[in-house]
């Protein structure tokens, strides 16, 4: 069976493309020097509709119009000319809207999707803490309810669209009680940035998506109302697990972008650089280097857009995990390995940063850890596979 795009899907792809081409593509390289976060550029991409794609019409979104498929065709056409503009869309929509989408009350949803789709605002996702990431079990920030109100203490980290000047919410998780196992109760509760007590400490200085908005938050007695606990008290566990199933997806669709950027510029570097008097495409070594390039995109296209087949057709759970986590560690692991030989292809010019590529090379190897590393994938694969491992 081939899973291929619609041709919706593919003039959709198009004026993505276009948009990406146009308004970030020239720019890319300077938000990344200057550590820039573009909101006007967001806000574009917002008017363009790329953060109502899996959002109904009643709040702004593409309704039947649009699909997880179209958010991972978005996703990668964006981070072909930039990862940091990729990883703001696919954080503003897999881990800030959707929670709320799948989660959210009524009166949650309208208070806080319509700004959220259109782009106009910013939501993130509080999960990782100093001490803990997939493993929630060691979330250290506590919420006590005490009349009628959440009051919230602790730290998280690496949280993408946290403090941005648009940012309006973050979403976190906390213990909020015991359960009758004696395991920690974890809960999600919606906190809006401007809360007292809620700070979003210094942006990080990373190796890479430097034009990417990332914090660490502190919350210290935070105080926000108990309506603001998002979907089922206790459930906070079993939301995130589904968040991050489709996370990895939108990562791996990130990946395919990169890998793509990847073969592009190799392709058109090898036909113009000359040694010996030839064009260095003609030479086996940089030749071959550049056909895997063009194996691992189809790959880790054709796994990714399986997966996002099988999220917008309503399989279960179990099927899309799988699915997710074999997507994600191939395609983010393929990023990596294109990044450098598309760095080796460039040779002395790959590791200048007026050259793309050194960009791409620094951008990729968090996509092999963000949203669960490579061994959390293998893990969940090979539990697929009925393996007890731990």
């Amino acid at each position: 069976m081939r899973f291929e795009l619609s041709p919706e899907h593919e003039d959709f792809r198009k004026s993505v493309r276009e948009f990406a081409e146009a308004e970030i593509a020239p720019y890319a390289a300077g938000w990344d020097r200057e550590h820039h976060f573009p909101v006007e550029t967001v806000q574009q991409m917002g008017k363009l509709g790329l953060f109502g794609l899996t959002a109904p019409e009643e709040y702004g979104g593409a309704g039947e119009d649009g699909d997880f498929t179209s958010l991972c065709v978005a996703i990668e056409e964006i981070g072909r000319v930039d990862q940091s503009m990729g990883i703001t869309l696919e954080a503003a929509v897999g881990l800030g809207i959707n929670p709320l989408l799948t989660y959210g009350t009524d009166d949650q949803k309208r208070t806080w999707l319509p700004d959220l789709v259109a782009g106009t605002s910013l939501a993130g996702f509080g999960l990782t803490e100093p001490g803990s990431g997939s493993d929630a079990g060691a979330t250290r920030t506590k919420a006590d309810l005490i009349d009628g109100e959440w009051v919230i203490n602790g730290n998280k980290q690496f949280i993408t669209n946290s403090g941005s000047a648009i940012t309006s919410l973050v979403t976190v998780t906390a213990r909020t009680g015991a359960r009758d196992d004696g395991r920690p109760e974890i809960s999600t509760l919606i906190v809006p940035t401007g809360t007292p007590g809620f700070v979003a400490e210094k942006a990080y200085d990373k190796l890479g998506w430097h034009a990417s908005d990332t914090h660490p938050l502190t919350l210290q007695d935070v105080r926000v109302p108990e309506a603001n606990l998002l979907g089922e008290r206790g459930k906070g566990f079993a939301q995130f697990l589904a968040t991050l199933d489709d996370g990895r997806i939108a990562i791996a669709a990130l990946a395919v972008g990169c890998i793509q950027a990847c073969l592009e510029l190799s392709v058109q570097y090898a036909g113009e650089r000359t040694t010996f008097g030839v064009p260095i495409g003609r030479k086996q070594g940089v030749a071959f280097q550049i056909a895997d390039l063009k194996v691992m995109v189809e790959a880790a296209r054709a796994l990714t857009y399986r997966a996002a087949a099988l999220k917008d057709s309503g399989a279960s759970a179990t099927v899309l995990r799988e699915a997710a986590a074999v997507a994600k560690l191939y395609a983010t692991e393929s990023a990596v390995t294109a990044t450098r030989i598309a760095t080796q292809v460039f040779g002395g010019y790959g590791f200048m940063e007026e050259y793309p590529v050194s960009r791409f090379y620094r951008d990729a190897k968090v996509l092999e850890i963000g949203e669960g590393t490579s061994e959390v994938q293998r893990m969940l694969i090979a539990r697929s596979l009925g393996l007890p491992v731990e």
